[in-house]
């Protein structure tokens, strides 16, 4: 009986000594995988993609982790995703899956961006559900474009995302700016809506890339508003021609009445020429208070700005003509 017993330990010593040199394995064997991406499909179970990862010679045994996930079975139960597991072990990698802590796709609206360049830009977009038919229509906007209406940002999504639910983010977020900057506008202000205000950002965005002059560049647009003026601004006219535009404005894109050449209309263009940014927004609702009706390009990246149409013609021979 004794000697029985002694045999019984024995062979209990020995198992548990083969079990804690198999866990020992499981803890510390790396992950031998070149994809930069791992795809976890719904419903996929550890046992197959252990066997798929055996098969392919990622690891080299799953029978170990077949018996730690015995032992562990929530550490075991994987979340479809996509996930980056380059450099990890076999464990940590299970586990990251295990936690669903999928990889982060970003996609960047850039300030100044029209929505045919978005929409362009999200084709590219990697591991993104192409699922958008009629924008305007999906993001209930009333009006006739979705133009001007996406905030722009950096979006984070994961694989097999969708691109209208990344758009529905920016359009709820540009809606919250723009009625948190409508609150706080200047009063008296030649803009009857928001969605004016809207479309005046999204010019000021064009015009000036210097963060420091866009009040300016808001207060000639308002003064001229103010006035009856014609706004007379190039990127609207440009906006009109659309994707088809060579880089050069001609004498008859200038001549030719459209609604967006406002050389040749009265007041605001029918929406927005591009996604403005809350700084553009800011100004457009914030001017500053000048006499200013006129700028130029001064040739530094900013502009000359003119009270006269005298002192205008006189910076344009400077600045452009070059006399």
């Amino acid at each position: 009986m004794k000697k029985l017993f002694i045999i019984v330990a024995f062979l209990i010593a020995a198992a548990s000594w083969w079990l804690s040199q198999q866990i020992n394995k499981v803890k510390f064997e790396p992950l031998n995988i070149s994809e930069p991406l791992v795809e976890i499909k719904a419903g996929q179970t550890f046992n197959q993609l252990c066997h798929l990862w055996q098969r392919s010679g990622a690891l080299s045994n799953c029978f170990p982790y077949q018996l730690y996930s015995k032992l562990e079975p929530k550490l075991f139960a994987l979340q479809a995703g996509f996930y980056d597991l380059k450099g990890l072990t076999v464990l940590d990698a299970i586990s990251k899956i295990s936690r669903g802590d999928q990889h982060n796709f970003s996609f960047t609206i850039i300030e100044g961006m029209p929505i045919w360049e978005v929409k362009n830009k999200l084709l590219s977009a990697p591991y993104l559900t192409q699922d958008i038919d009629k924008l305007t229509a999906q993001l209930n906007i009333s009006q006739s474009s979705a133009e001007g209406w996406l905030y722009p940002d950096t979006y984070h999504y994961h694989g097999n995302d969708s691109a209208l639910r990344l758009l529905k983010r920016a359009h709820t977020k540009m809606q919250s700016v723009l009625e948190k900057e409508w609150q706080n506008r200047m009063p008296d202000l030649p803009l009857n809506t928001p969605y004016e205000a809207l479309i005046l950002a999204s010019i000021i965005e064009k015009e000036t890339g210097v963060v420091a002059e866009r009040d300016k560049v808001a207060s000639v647009f308002i003064n001229r508003l103010r006035k009856g003026m014609r706004l007379q601004t190039d990127p609207t006219i440009i906006y009109g021609i659309g994707e088809h535009f060579d880089g050069d404005i001609k004498r008859e894109d200038i001549r030719e009445k459209t609604p967006y050449n406002t050389y040749r209309i009265d007041g605001l263009p029918p929406t927005p020429i591009a996604m403005p940014s809350r700084a553009a927004i800011h100004a457009a609702l914030n001017p500053a208070t000048t006499e200013y009706f006129y700028f130029v390009a001064s040739g530094d990246g900013g502009h000359h700005f003119s009270k006269t149409l005298t002192e205008h013609n006189k910076a344009v021979k400077k600045f452009i003509l070059k006399q």
